[in-house]
């Protein structure tokens, strides 16, 4: 399996990168942090002059069209950033959704992410219920932790109806819709949403009840491919970081990167991330898988992996800096916080080791 990245790709990754490198410093991040939607709307109008929010929509409305792999190369080149922007859920997620809608839907939303002026945030937990209501829908209850749903122009809302679930695509603003924002263990902001008899149009469905269980298994799929690769861009900027500290960091007269326990562990550090790049690279690619039972074992066993790589990496980053690593003010330590929610994002471990067991057959054999 070829694993190497085109001309066009290779350009894209030098361009996100040189966004970070220029905009994005640990003390930029920490300026955006305390701007009101907790990011900056400056930078991400910079991102959205080279096309960034456009990629993975279709290019019939105003998007680039793009593929899997070109979400893995962006989402791994802001993994060092730890970016407090909407990427998941405006570049991966809302296309993912958006793609299997309706052109006439289509026309109505894409067009605005595309070009940067909306941004989404994904909704889903269980705690809204839809019921039908004339020629369209009325939606109750209370989804929590969503991230960027405070800022966010528009919500893609997966809500239960008596037949399944169902999945729309909501105004922010919608009458009856209330935000309560708070803030992340890892910086970013997210809300718990409030419906109380939200009216929602035929217009708006994206999936009826009873027809969107799949597509919201796709979306999460993609998310967590998504965070793979994000996790990788963060797993190498903990280990580069890490390893040029113990460089410099004196101690008993020399660098501490003499001792051989501290490079061992480094050398460990490097195993974790490379295991966890080759995953993220599997994980574009079965994006595109058909049978999905396969794709959902994959996307169970990528998301187990990267939990625990990542966790290990920041961790040894941390404990490698030594009292330093826990300070507000470094960078590492945020690496661990952002570690840390990421692997409670799209189900935590348990939750996927027996989604694995199960779709292995592991369990049945077992039985």
């Amino acid at each position: 399996m070829n694993f190497s990245l085109n001309d066009d790709q290779r350009m894209l990754q030098d361009a996100v990168q040189r966004l970070v490198e220029r905009e994005y410093s640990f003390a930029h991040r920490r300026r955006y942090a305390a701007e009101p939607n907790g990011w900056s709307r400056k930078l991400w109008a910079q991102a959205s002059e080279i096309g960034l929010p456009a990629l993975l929509y279709p290019a019939e409305q105003g998007g680039l069209g793009g593929s899997a792999f070109d979400a893995m190369v962006v989402m791994q080149a802001l993994g060092p950033a730890m970016p407090l922007d909407p990427w998941l859920p405006t570049l991966v997620l809302g296309a993912a959704a958006l793609r299997r809608a309706a052109p006439p839907l289509q026309a109505r939303w894409v067009p605005r992410i595309a070009t940067g002026d909306w941004v989404l945030a994904w909704a889903e937990g269980g705690g809204c219920r839809v019921v039908a209501d004339g020629e369209g829908w009325r939606l109750d209850g209370r989804i929590a932790h969503v991230l960027h749903g405070d800022s966010a122009d528009a919500l893609l809302v997966s809500a239960q109806g008596d037949a399944g679930p169902a999945l729309f695509v909501l105004h922010a603003q919608q009458p009856g819709l209330t935000r309560h924002a708070t803030r992340t263990h890892d910086g970013r902001r997210m809300a718990t949403l409030h419906f109380d008899t939200v009216q929602a149009q035929a217009a708006d469905v994206i999936a009826p009840p009873g027809e969107a269980a799949a597509l919201i298994e796709s979306v999460r799929q993609a998310g967590i491919a998504a965070l793979a690769a994000e996790a990788v861009g963060l797993m190498q900027w903990l280990l580069d970081t890490t390893v040029a500290y113990l460089k410099t960091r004196q101690q008993f007269g020399g660098p501490i990167a003499r001792f051989q326990a501290l490079q061992h562990r480094a050398a460990e550090m490097l195993m974790a991330l490379e295991l966890a790049r080759g995953m993220a690279h599997y994980a574009a690619v079965m994006l595109d898988e058909p049978d999905s039972i396969s794709r959902g074992q994959v996307l169970a066993a990528v998301k187990l992996q990267l939990t625990q790589a990542l966790r290990f990496v920041a961790e040894q980053a941390v404990q490698l800096h030594g009292g330093i690593g826990v300070t507000e003010e470094n960078a590492v330590g945020h690496g661990l916080k952002r570690a840390i929610v990421m692997a409670a994002e799209f189900g935590r471990y348990d939750e996927h080791l027996a989604l694995f067991a199960q779709r292995g057959g592991f369990i049945e054999a077992a039985a």
